[in-house]
């Protein structure tokens, strides 16, 4: 592996640090406290290619690779975690599964929308009683005629209320058979398809999380990706992907809270001199950054095998299992640095604390992360 920045990631890097400067951190406290999903900030992150990043360019993508993909989301969640999570589950999961098992038509019908940020992406596979078990959901559906009607509902989905097109995973099958489930694509103004609750949540409240129902929802036979019955297999490739990307998520919090711990140890003083000069706050830094380099190194190559068509499923799992943690660790001691302004909204590390926690939970708990690892070990 080349651990060389490339002069064109280095431009990518400076633009997506400049957007988040400029259009994100002026609102964070705002969007946060209020849980308002800015739309229009994707909008403009369409324009830059930032809602396209893996998208070729023949489908209006920007046609990056995934070196590139961890940096946008690193980036960004620098910044916010909230926004990093919405960029992400956007690329990673609605698009990339249209971009990985749709067929050419449906390619050009919906992935230059979701590019662009034109149509923001949804993606439901999560159940109020399946979330890690999503063999057992209860979401169907039954053909009838050219159509396949489905009922039933899926919980904590991002963009699941604002979200213009979803890719759903149901049940066409029997309980429990990994072939039993397909994946459809759903367009919002479809009859029997709307929003229900949206979470109030601890932390990455800019990103909307919402409850999606299907009440006798028609949806046309073209709309299916891939072959019937394949639909928990692609899942399972796509979350490959997802686990690169929520890991990124946790690595750019990580990186953001031990930015902003290192600025304040060098400013606070306290016995006369900055807190960075004693050896109880100074080797809280070192461990955040040796933890830190440790989760990017496994990303990485993670990417790289991606990238080269290689099974990552292991590799995939160590890196989100890591940074993920990583990312709580970090943002947990930057909590510890600033004492008492840690527990302040004023001060930018106690929403980095929120945010970090979901890293460890969405796109596969770190229980699930350890039985893939040890599956992988024990094949």
């Amino acid at each position: 592996m080349n651990f060389d920045i490339s002069e064109n990631e280095s431009m990518i890097k400076q633009m997506v640090k400049d957007f988040a400067e400029k259009e994100i951190r002026p609102n964070i406290m705002k969007w946060d406290e209020s849980q308002e999903f800015p739309v229009e900030l994707f909008k403009k992150a369409g324009e830059l290619g930032l809602m396209g990043v893996l998208v070729p360019t023949e489908y209006g993508g920007a046609g990056m690779g995934y070196n590139e993909y961890i940096m946008v989301i690193r980036e960004i969640a620098k910044v916010c975690g909230s926004i990093g999570l919405s960029v992400a589950a956007h690329n990673s999961l609605c698009t990339n599964h249209i971009l990985k098992f749709g067929n050419e038509e449906q390619k050009k019908k919906w992935l230059p929308k979701l590019a662009t940020a034109e149509w923001i992406g949804a993606w439901g596979l999560t159940e109020a009683n399946t979330g890690s078990d999503a063999g057992r959901m209860q979401c169907t559906a039954k053909q009838d005629g050219d159509y396949w009607v489905i009922n039933g509902s899926k919980n904590f989905i991002t963009h699941g209320k604002s979200g213009d097109v979803m890719v759903v995973i149901v049940r066409t099958g029997e309980l429990l058979d990994s072939h039993g489930m397909t994946a459809f694509v759903v367009e919002r103004g479809t009859e029997g398809f709307k929003a229900g609750k949206k979470e109030d949540k601890l932390g990455m409240r800019a990103s909307e999380t919402a409850e999606v129902i299907f009440d006798n929802c028609r949806v046309h036979k073209d709309n299916i990706l891939g072959e019937l019955g394949e639909g928990f297999i692609q899942a399972m490739k796509v979350l490959d992907g997802g686990r690169i990307s929520i890991g990124s998520l946790g690595l750019g919090i990580g990186e953001g809270a031990l930015e902003a711990a290192i600025n304040y140890a060098k400013e606070r003083e306290q016995f006369g001199k900055p807190i960075a000069s004693f050896q109880g706050i100074s080797f809280k830094l070192a461990d955040m950054a040796t933890e830190i380099e440790g989760a990017k190194l496994l990303l990485y190559q993670a990417a790289d095998k991606l990238m080269k068509g290689e099974n990552v499923m292991k590799l995939s799992a160590m890196a989100k299992y890591k940074a993920s943690e990583v990312g709580v660790m970090a943002a947990t001691e930057a909590v510890q640095i600033f004492g008492g302004y840690g527990y302040i909204k004023e001060f930018p590390v106690e929403k980095f604390f929120r945010d970090s926690k979901l890293c460890t939970i969405g796109e596969g708990t770190s229980e699930i992360q350890k039985l893939v690892i040890a599956r992988a070990l024990l094949k």
